[in-house]
């Protein structure tokens, strides 16, 4: 058997038994697709296991993240920090190999991917931010970042909506060095493609502007090898090579079925497969040829990277001002002066959409390696960033992303350019169609992303446009997030903070929800902000406090002007605004008990959305004012009237707990 056959085989093998000892698993995929994997990281993927975070080095993006093992056994048998025990202990806990590939979890896993589309979606965004680097960065015959991202995808990633999303975008752009390696064998769990997919897949590319190639035999590895070469040569358009498999293929008796699509093989499926391909090893025993092959290639690959070492040595000598800017992106290092007083402070009342514009716009300037963009709201969620252009197929250095009616595609791709590196970036779109990328933001929070999300048109202020565009349920959805932090701003200066909070998070994804309606800046607005919730207006008679006034957002205001009218009539209250709960509930028992004592349960909250993240503030004792219908058409005021949500339902809900008339 020739080495590359013993490879291959051994990616195969260790997959299948991985999954049988696991008794859990997909071994479909790793059979069927293992040629085309090998042929890809042996012949074209540079890499450096000894430095698995080069910043030139190959994106590898397993799409079908069902099919783990074919990644994990690339991983080993090229020299990455994951052993034969490690692959022995498939999908236990705290093993590094997971059921679904993991960011941060496994060495040399680019992206978690799993739910199918965003693999392939999170790789677009990785090919746009080498685009945008290379551009910005690369001087003649030297080339400080150029590398590909390549991505495997199974029939499900292309039926999933977001991955039409992101790939018509792809086209759009012109992102020439993303190549998707198509593993077509027409089966899903419940059967046959044909029962629910009958798409002419060459038509769809071509319609989005890629190159379409194909590959008749999945086990052909000088084609598959030719034809990812051809692929290369296409330097305006991105590639899709749809490869022909087999699932489950050598398992006889199993192959080409949905059987073997997620189920170990069992033994007599174990047993025609080491039939087939005369395997006589042990289990989880790798022949010694098929290490030498892999070490082969990795000397090869090994000699890219030195090259590129000799390229960022003279580039560090000719551009250090580049160089530095360059270094400063990967780092993310923030300039001493971003944050001044000026950055804090501003001449007029603003709807806190207005304000983010314009810390945004700030940062925009000073930092090279912020750029972002909206889901075509730019106008409205105020980010556009005013000192730059469209990022396009024919100016790369733009910094405004034009995501287009994309919302789920623009958070994956979103994600895509920070697992990248070198980059800080933001997406924006109105807070309600935050249920469109739901699934891309849980991905950030998981992957310890610090993805900016810009909501705006924040609540029922959204007014004329109604029910439809008027977010209720949204904060308490993002609230229940992990690692997601939500933050509701009062005012320009408190936007401004949170601004801050976004740049300067390391592994936390921040969510903005900004208003559409003009706020006041409120006395005593600011700092506070920075531990998520504080006292905004203390109580007069502060060695007395009779009631507690939560709230956070455009309906601050309304707390404290209902605190006012409660303090002319004796009533000794405090307003804390809260703009971000998770914050503050990361603070210290001693900063928590100061700003809501346990011995005051006179409390009430005030959001103009669902109550129910409130309970753990206001107690048994308190009320939490909010919304449990939808909203309704008409003029912000009217509506905030209508629905009860302001300062005249502050007092009542206050002289009903004080037991007043």
């Amino acid at each position: 058997m020739k080495r590359e056959e013993l490879l291959v085989n051994s990616i195969r093998f260790l997959s299948a038994y991985a999954i049988e000892k696991a008794n859990s698993g997909h071994p479909g995929l790793p059979l069927g697709a293992a040629p085309m994997a090998y042929t890809l990281w042996g012949r074209h993927l540079n890499i450096n296991p000894k430095d698995p975070n080069w910043i030139n080095r190959d994106r590898f993006i397993l799409s079908a993240g069902h099919g783990s093992m074919l990644n994990y056994a690339l991983l080993h048998l090229y020299g990455f920090d994951l052993t034969i025990d490690d692959i022995k202990n498939f999908r236990q806990i705290d093993s590094k190999t997971p059921g679904h590939p993991e960011y941060r979890w496994t060495e040399g896993i680019e992206a978690t991917t799993g739910p199918l589309g965003q693999g392939i979606s999170t790789a677009v965004g990785i090919a746009l931010a080498e685009e945008y680097l290379r551009e910005k960065y690369n001087k003649k015959d030297l080339n400080l970042i150029d590398h590909y991202t390549y991505a495997i995808c199974g029939d499900g990633d292309l039926m999933e909506g977001v991955g039409y999303e992101a790939l018509s975008l792809a086209g759009t752009l012109g992102l020439s060095k993303l190549i998707i390696l198509y593993d077509s064998n027409n089966i899903t769990i419940d059967g046959g493609t044909d029962i629910s997919f009958n798409e002419d897949i060459k038509k769809r590319f071509k319609g989005f502007d890629f190159q379409y190639l194909e590959v008749e035999d999945g086990n052909d590895i000088d084609a598959i090898d030719k034809t990812i070469k051809e692929a290369k040569k296409d330097t305006k358009r991105p590639t899709l090579i749809e490869i022909k498999t087999i699932i489950g293929y050598g398992a006889k008796s199993l192959e080409g079925t949905s059987k073997v699509h997620g189920a170990p093989l069992g033994d007599q499926g174990l047993s025609e497969l080491k039939d087939f391909f005369k395997w006589d090893y042990e289990p989880f025993e790798v022949p010694e040829k098929a290490y030498e092959l892999a070490n082969e290639e990795l000397d090869k690959k090994k000699k890219v990277y030195d090259k590129w070492l000799e390229i960022e040595n003279k580039y560090k000598e000719e551009y250090p001002e580049e160089y530095k800017s360059f270094m400063d992106g990967i780092n993310g290092v923030v300039p001493e002066d971003l944050y001044n007083e000026d950055f804090f402070k501003f001449e007029k009342d603003l709807a806190t959409r207005e304000a983010s514009s314009i810390c945004l716009n700030t940062i925009a300037e000073k930092l090279d390696y912020f750029i972002g963009g909206s889901a075509d709201l730019a106008s409205s969620n105020k980010t556009e960033i005013k000192s730059s252009y469209s990022f396009s197929k024919d100016d790369r250095t733009g910094k405004n992303i034009r995501y287009g009616i994309r919302e789920f595609a623009m958070s994956a791709i979103g994600n895509g350019i920070l697992l990248h590196g070198g980059l800080k970036t933001f997406v924006s779109t109105f807070l309600v169609f935050s249920d469109y990328l739901k699934a891309g933001m849980r991905l950030s929070s998981i992957m310890e992303l610090p993805l900016i999300y810009v909501f705006t048109h924040d609540s029922i202020g959204v007014g004329e446009d109604g029910p439809t565009h008027q977010p209720i349920e949204q904060l308490t959805m993002m609230r229940a997030q992990p690692n997601l932090n939500i933050i509701r701003p009062c005012d320009a200066v408190e936007t401004a903070y949170a601004w801050k909070i976004a740049m300067e998070s390391d592994r936390t994804p921040t969510a903005f929800a900004l208003s559409r309606q003009t706020l006041p800046i409120l006395e005593g607005s600011g700092e506070g902000l920075l531990r998520g919730g504080y006292i905004i207006s203390e109580a007069k008679n502060r060695e007395k406090i009779d009631l507690i006034l939560l709230s956070s957002g455009s309906e601050v205001q309304f707390a404290i002007s209902a605190k006012e009218k409660l303090e002319a009539d004796g009533i000794s209250t405090r307003v804390v605004s809260m703009p971000c709960m998770e914050i503050f509930d990361s603070q210290d028992d001693e900063y928590k008990e100061s700003v809501l004592p346990k011995d005051i349960r006179n409390r009430i909250s005030l959001e103009a959305a669902s109550d129910i993240p409130w309970g753990k503030y206001v107690g048994l004792d308190g009320v939490s004012i909010g919304l449990d219908r939808f909203g309704m058409s008409g003029p912000a005021d009217s509506v905030f009237e209508n629905l009860n949500i302001g300062e005249a339902a502050i007092i009542k809900a206050a002289k009903d707990i004080l037991d007043l008339e």
